[in-house]
C-alpha cells in the first residue's frame, strides 16, 4: 500500500468544525484569584492560602509558609489538605486509630496514647480523616504542588530528563 492509496478519499476543507468540551483557562489569573471561589471552604483567606501554597512548593517547610502568610501552622497545614497535599502527622496504623476513635470504638485517651503523638497532631489528624480536599480547588491549583519538585538538588534529578532530551 503506497501513500497514494493513504491518501484516497482525503479532503481538504477550509475551516473545521470544532468538537470538543469547553473548557476555562484560569492561567491568567493568580492563584489568589483561583482559590477566591473557594474563600468560604478554606480555613483561611485565598490570599493568605495562596502565599501558603506558593511558599510550600517552592519546599518550605509548613511552619514556614504560615508564618510567612501569617496564619497558623496548623491553619496552614489544613489550608495544604484541601487543596490536595498529603499533611497528616500520622501514618496509617495511626491514620487507622484515628477513624476507630471517630467511629467510637476507642475513646480519646487510648486513641492519643496508642497514636503516641500531642494533642495538636492529633487534632490534625482528625480533621483530615474528617475533611476531604475539595476536588475543584485542586484542580484550580493544579500543578502548583507539582512543579519545580525535582530540583537539581533533589537526589531523582539525574534520573529525569529534560524537556528537550526527546527533540
Amino acid at each position: 500500500m503506497g501513500l497514494s492509496d493513504l491518501a484516497a478519499g482525503l479532503e481538504v476543507t477550509e475551516s473545521q468544525q470544532e468538537r470538543g468540551v469547553a473548557t476555562v483557562d484560569t492561567t491568567d489569573a493568580d492563584l489568589a484569584e483561583r482559590l477566591a471561589p473557594f474563600g468560604e471552604k478554606l480555613p483561611c483567606a485565598p490570599g493568605e492560602a495562596a502565599t501558603v501554597l506558593e511558599r510550600y512548593a517552592e519546599g518550605a517547610s509548613v511552619g514556614v509558609a504560615a508564618h510567612t502568610a501569617g496564619v497558623a501552622p496548623v491553619t496552614a497545614a489544613k489550608t495544604l489538605h484541601l487543596l490536595g497535599e498529603s499533611v497528616s502527622p500520622l501514618g496509617p496504623t495511626g491514620r487507622d486509630i484515628v477513624r476507630d476513635w471517630i467511629a467510637g470504638s476507642l475513646s480519646r485517651s487510648e486513641a492519643l496514647e496508642l497514636t503516641r503523638v500531642g494533642q495538636t497532631e492529633f487534632a490534625l489528624a482528625t480533621y483530615v480523616e474528617t475533611h476531604d480536599p475539595i476536588e475543584e480547588a485542586c484542580a484550580a491549583v493544579e500543578g502548583v504542588l507539582a512543579a519545580d519538585r525535582l530540583t537539581d538538588e533533589s537526589p531523582l534529578a539525574d534520573a529525569t530528563g529534560d524537556a528537550t532530551d526527546l527533540l
